[in-house]
């Protein structure tokens, strides 16, 4: 088993590319034949880290299938009846719907970015046209006697 850390704003960029790392701190597994990876969404401390590794193990394929348990069988075994073609025509699909999705998001996400910016810049011009005005207005306000402290035991 191997451990990496990869800085995806220096030398390792081409990497995080790679395998679709965009967010700090992201955390992948792989478990061949998979050479994707998966993104790890559960605890990170020491302890859950430890727990979740002693879960993986070789995945169940067809060219593991003496390793697969009875119900992974059951939800391969339709996959492998496909026959090659047919995996290779549901993996370009579903791949091709993924990646149209994913350019979807990126583009709303570029979207509200710039919404976002333009909103907290108008804010920030607002904020600094109207601080003198407020701080004036306050200062001119006659202020409350403070409530007379009870003395209680």
């Amino acid at each position: 088993m191997l451990i990496g850390d990869v800085d995806c704003t220096g030398s390792g960029k081409e990497t995080c590319d790679k395998f679709g790392v965009s967010g700090y701190p992201t955390l992948k597994y792989f478990s061949p034949p998979d050479t994707e990876g998966e993104v790890y969404e559960g605890d990170r401390s020491l302890k859950a880290l430890k727990k979740f590794v002693k879960t993986l193990g070789p995945s169940c394929t067809k060219g593991t299938w003496d390793k697969c348990s009875e119900k992974q069988k059951a939800a391969l075994q339709p996959y492998i009846d496909m026959g090659d073609e047919a995996l290779q025509k549901l993996v370009s699909e579903t791949k091709a719907e993924l990646d149209t999705a994913q350019e979807a998001h990126d583009a709303l996400m570029k979207t509200l970015q710039e919404q976002y910016e333009t909103s907290e810049k108008a804010l920030k011009e607002l904020k600094d046209a109207k601080a003198p005005e407020l701080k004036l207005a306050k200062a001119a306000l006659v202020p409350k006697p403070a409530a007379a402290a009870k003395d209680e035991v």
